[in-house]
C-alpha cells in the first residue's frame, strides 16, 4: 500500500519488477545469498534502467524524481531477493562524489552498521590528515571506492577512499564481506560529507532508501510464504486455511502496510516538507528493520521445513535480513535514537512554555 500512488511511480515498479524478475537465483543454502555490487546481475537492471538518473536534479540530467523513486528501486531490489547495488550509487550523488573520480568497479559503502554514524572504525589524527584503523561491514568487495562512516574532531563524516589506497583489506570469506584498516591514510580532501541528522542529507536519505529495502525483503518474503501455503495441503485443505497459518500472516500483513506507510511519509517529508522531517528516517528504518526479521520469520514458520530448503527462496531473505536490518544500525538503537530526540524536543516546548 502507497497512501498516494503515483501512476509514474506505479509504472517505475512493474519495469523494475519485470527486469528483476527475469535473473537467475543464487539458489545455494550456504555462502552469499545475492549477488552484489556495480557489476552484478541486479546492478546490470538498474544501470539499464538508468536507476541512477532518476533522483539526479533536472539541472544534472537527471529526472528529479525525488528520494521516492530511491526508495522504490531498492524496495524492488529487496522484493526480488537480489542485492543492492543502487544504494552506494546513490549515496555517492548524494555526497557529491563525482561519478569520473571513481574507477569502473564503482562504489560501496562501509561502516555505517555503528552508532552514532562512524564509530565503526577510529579515524586517528596524524601529520597533515587522519589515518583509520579497524573492521566494518562492506557492500561490494570489488567496489573501485569505498565510502567509509567515520569521526573526526566528534562530527560523523563520509570519506571517500580509492581501493588502492595502502592499509585496507577486504574480506569476502564471510557474507556479508568485512573491510579492515590498519593505517589507511586520508586527508581533509578525501571527506566527502558530513554525517549528521540534516532533514535532507546523505545520512537521512541513505536510512531511508534501506528502510524500503527491507521493506521489500519483508514484502518478498511474505509473498513467497501466501502463495505456498495456497496450494500446499495438509489434512485434506490448504495449509492457508488454518488459523495457525493464516492469522500469523494476516498480522504480518498489517505489519508490512504500516511499515510502508512510515517509509514512503519519510520520502515524501524528505522531497516535500524537510522542514517537518524530525525523526520520521530513523522510525520508519527501526518499524523495517523489525518488520524484516518479524515478517521473514513468521514466512518461514508457515513454509514448514522446506523453507530451509533450495526448493523455496526464503532462506534467501532470510539471510538478507539477519545481515542487512543491521547494516544503518540496530533497530534498539535507532528507537533509543528517536526517543531522545523526542525527549529533547518536550523538554524544549515546556521551557518555553515556562518563559512565555
Amino acid at each position: 500500500m502507497i497512501p498516494t500512488p503515483d501512476p509514474l511511480f506505479v509504472q517505475l515498479g512493474k519495469s523494475l519488477r519485470a527486469g528483476l524478475a527475469g535473473l537467475p537465483a543464487v539458489g545455494g543454502l550456504h555462502g552469499a545469498p545475492v549477488d552484489d555490487g556495480a557489476h552484478s546481475a541486479a546492478g546490470t537492471v538498474i544501470e539499464g534502467l538508468d536507476a541512477a538518473a532518476l533522483e539526479r536534479p533536472v539541472t544534472s540530467g537527471g529526472l528529479d524524481l525525488g528520494l521516492t523513486a530511491g526508495v522504490l528501486v531498492s524496495e524492488e531490489l529487496g522484493r526480488a531477493a537480489r542485492g543492492n547495488p543502487y544504494r552506494a550509487m546513490a549515496l555517492a550523488a548524494d555526497a557529491g562524489v563525482p561519478a569520473d573520480s571513481a574507477d569502473s568497479a564503482g562504489h560501496a559503502s562501509a561502516g555505517l552498521e555503528a552508532l552514532p554514524a562512524g564509530s565503526g572504525v577510529t579515524a586517528t589524527a596524524r601529520a597533515g590528515g587522519w589515518e583509520l584503523n579497524g573492521a566494518v561491514t562492506v557492500d561490494d568487495v570489488d567496489a573501485g571506492t569505498f565510502l567509509v562512516a567515520t569521526r573526526t574532531g566528534g562530527q560523523g563524516v563520509l570519506v571517500a577512499l580509492p581501493r588502492r589506497t595502502p592499509g585496507i583489506v577486504v574480506e569476502n570469506s564471510c557474507w556479508p564481506p568485512v573491510a579492515r584498516f590498519a593505517a589507511a591514510p586520508f586527508t581533509a580532501a578525501d571527506v566527502v560529507a558530513r554525517l549528521d541528522d540534516s532533514p535532507a542529507g546523505p545520512l537521512t536519505r541513505a536510512r531511508l532508501r534501506q528502510a524500503g529495502y527491507l521493506l521489500g525483503i519483508a514484502d518478498g518474503a511474505h509473498r513467497t510464504a501466501v502463495e505456498y501455503t495456497g496450494f500446499r495441503r495438509q489434512s485434506g485443505s490448504r495449509l492457508r486455511d488454518l488459523t495457525a497459518v493464516s492469522f500469523p500472516l494476516a498480522r504480518a500483513m498489517v505489519t508490512l502496510r504500516a511499515t510502508r506507510a512510515a517509509v514512503y511519509r519519510g520520502a515524501w517529508l524528505v522531497d516535500s516538507a524537510p522542514e517537518a522531517v524530525g525523526t520520521a528516517p530513523i522510525t520508519a528504518l527501526a518499524m523495517a528493520a523489525e518488520a524484516a526479521r518479524d515478517v521473514v520469520r513468521v514466512s518461514m514458520q508457515s513454509c514448514g521445513v522446506r523453507a530451509m530448503t533450495a526448493e523455496l527462496d526464503l532462506h534467501r531473505y532470510f539471510r538478507l535480513a539477519v545481515a542487512e536490518s543491521a547494516r544503518y544500525g540496530d533497530p534498539a538503537a535507532l528507537w533509543r535514537t528517536a526517543g531522545a530526540d523526542l525527549y529533547r524536543r518536550v523538554e524544549l516546548r515546556a521551557l518555553e512554555q515556562a518563559r512565555s
